[in-house]
């Protein structure tokens, strides 16, 4: 039974480690510290051993569980029912987190508040168009964390992170904000703007 406990312990660790790097930033959001939200952005190449690990050490859990009991020719021995923590519906219920847990990255953009906001341009000639290339992005998380950060300044007209080109494209006003505005709105999020140019 001890061994059980442990086997659901790793598969619960390795669940929330596989995917520590996509809630930091969500939390980092919530707890209004966004520099944090890089934190664990190292764990990412990672991620793939820590999701076949969760799922190898549920299996294992899950496998044992399961298993055809030795019957026992006397009848001294009598069955107890095992403690909560113990049994098929606790296991059940691990399982079910690892998964929400590994399926993050994919529906963390829910997190992020969607602001409406109304752009008005004054005059054509005004609107940039900046290209940053970024560093330390590693899933859809971050990019929502970048865009979330870069539409709170005035003037922003679009901003389109993606960590597989690992940049953003930000079109802005430039008679209401700037390119050195929009670099220390991203390096306020705890990711690094390498380069920039414009598009």
């Amino acid at each position: 039974m001890k061994t059980d406990n442990k086997l659901i312990g790793a598969g619960l660790l390795t669940a929330i480690a596989a995917s520590l790097c996509c809630i930091t930033p969500v939390l980092a959001l919530i707890a209004g510290t966004s520099g944090l939200a890089s934190t664990f952005s190292w764990l990412e190449p990672f991620r793939p051993y820590f999701i076949g690990l969760t799922i190898l050490v549920l299996g294992f859990a899950w496998y044992q569980k399961l298993k055809p009991k030795k019957q026992i020719d006397c009848n001294c021995e009598t069955e107890e029912k095992p403690k909560f923590i113990q049994s098929k519906m606790f296991l059940g219920i691990v399982t079910a987190f690892a998964i929400v847990m590994l399926a993050f990255p994919y529906y963390s953009s829910i997190f992020y508040p969607k602001k409406e906001k109304q752009i008005i341009v004054v005059d054509k000639s005004n609107i940039q168009k900046v290209k940053f290339t970024i560093s330390g992005m590693t899933c859809a998380s971050c990019e929502e964390h970048i865009n979330h950060e870069v539409n709170k300044l005035t003037g922003i007209i679009s901003s389109n992170a993606s960590y597989e080109n690992g940049n953003a494209i930000i079109e802005f006003d430039n008679s209401k904000t700037n390119i050195s505005e929009i670099e220390k709105a991203i390096n306020s999020t705890g990711y690094s703007v390498t380069d920039k140019k414009e598009n």
